[in-house]
């Protein structure tokens, strides 16, 4: 008989660490697009801007395509052998603890510094808690945040798909479905709620990912090998969305070559970091750098703005950019060490045994006294 709830599992033998390296550097893109493109182009937040490196800082976005990447093949492996009550847990247990932390941080120091362009409130805060603020009518805390929904309706998906038996079963035919689905609404049909629902832009991202960990896990097959090109076709096309966005926007946007290279080296570097696993020799300090890329991810965008804008006068742009990014990828390694992973010991405790007492009011009582004859 399965045990309810959460699944105690110890360390896993076959950790990846080129995957927490490639984690940090995707993090890290985004960084770099943010504090050297962004920061200065429309919006204004940044007082000085950096020519200089826009032409490069510009492509740093594409980091969350490579997050996506990843998500997909991470979340295939999750799912391996677990039900879905274990698996939903799981993800929540690795999300939510670390986005309240960084989330209140980031709120509490643009409450304090008040700037117009930043705006703040409690109604703001109480509507981020739920990590989908919009539905409430109220703005992002920080705007990096709208990928963490689009995580969360990828993990709703699995979970569905673990319930129903599907992800188990039918895997590479519901993602041929869901290709189908995101090629029809991004070529066709554009429709929004298709969009969020399906997360038709970035599908083709996370698909990838699951079928990478396929063909690692289950090895090489026809149907899969035949998918994953299909994916990445499709993921071709569906950049130019972003493209598009970005030329009405900033009136400058990375030319289609260029994002069909920088697609085939995502895809790539997913694929060499699972080749070459072995290669790289996990110490104490690999997980530790795939961990700080989630609160540094999350942390850095406003925060970072408003540091690099008090540093500037003091001390130089440029110091005060690279002075920034450095006080980031500490602050994100403390955070995770000392908030976020004791923050998940306990959430993942409390959601077990709360899973557990509910479920088992499900299970036949064994031993029933049986009527008498």
């Amino acid at each position: 008989m399965r045990k309810f709830g959460w699944d105690v599992r110890p360390a896993r033998r076959d950790y990846i660490a080129t995957l927490d390296l490639l984690r940090l550097a995707a993090a890290r893109a985004v960084v770099l697009f943010h504090y050297f493109f962004h920061g200065a182009a429309a919006e204004g937040f940044l007082g000085e801007g950096y020519p200089q490196a826009a032409p490069f800082g510009i492509h740093g976005y594409l980091g969350v395509n490579l997050f996506f990447l990843i998500s997909g093949f991470v979340i295939a492996r999750s799912a391996e052998n677990r039900h879905g009550d274990q698996f939903a847990i799981a993800r929540f247990v690795r999300l939510y603890p670390g986005f309240m932390i960084c989330m209140t941080i980031t709120f509490a120091i643009v409450l304090l510094a008040g700037t117009p362009l930043l705006p703040a409130s409690f109604a703001q805060y109480a509507a981020n808690l739920s990590m989908f603020a919009p539905a409430f009518g109220q703005p992002f805390v920080d705007g990096v945040y709208w990928s963490i929904v689009l995580e969360l309706v990828f993990y709703g998906c699995v979970t569905l798909a673990l319930f129903t038996g599907l992800f188990q079963r039918r895997k590479l035919e519901l993602i041929f479905v869901w290709l189908a689905i995101s090629a029809l609404n991004e070529v066709f049909l554009g429709s929004g709620a298709a969009r969020l629902l399906f997360i038709t832009e970035f599908a083709p991202f996370f698909a990838a990912g699951v079928l990478v960990h396929h063909l690692h896990a289950h090895g090489r097959s026809p149907p899969a090998l035949l998918l994953l090109a299909a994916s990445f076709l499709i993921s071709c096309g569906t950049l130019s969305v972003t493209q598009h966005w970005m030329q009405d926007r900033y009136g400058i946007a990375v030319s289609s070559a260029n994002l069909v290279v920088a697609n085939v080296v995502m895809h790539a570097t997913l694929i060499g970091a699972v080749l070459l696993r072995h290669r790289v020799r996990s110490s104490a300090l690999t997980p530790a750098l795939g961990g700080l890329a989630y609160p540094l991810y999350l942390l850095h965008q406003n925060i970072g703005y408003l540091a690099i804008n008090a540093a500037t006068p003091l001390v130089g742009k440029w110091f005060a950019a690279f002075g920034c990014i450095a006080l980031m990828l500490i602050v994100s390694w403390a955070i995770w060490s000392t908030c976020e992973r004791p923050a998940q010991r306990l959430l993942r405790i409390w959601l077990g045994r709360a899973v557990d007492v509910g479920l088992a009011r499900f299970r036949p009582t064994q031993g029933a006294t049986q009527p008498a004859e």
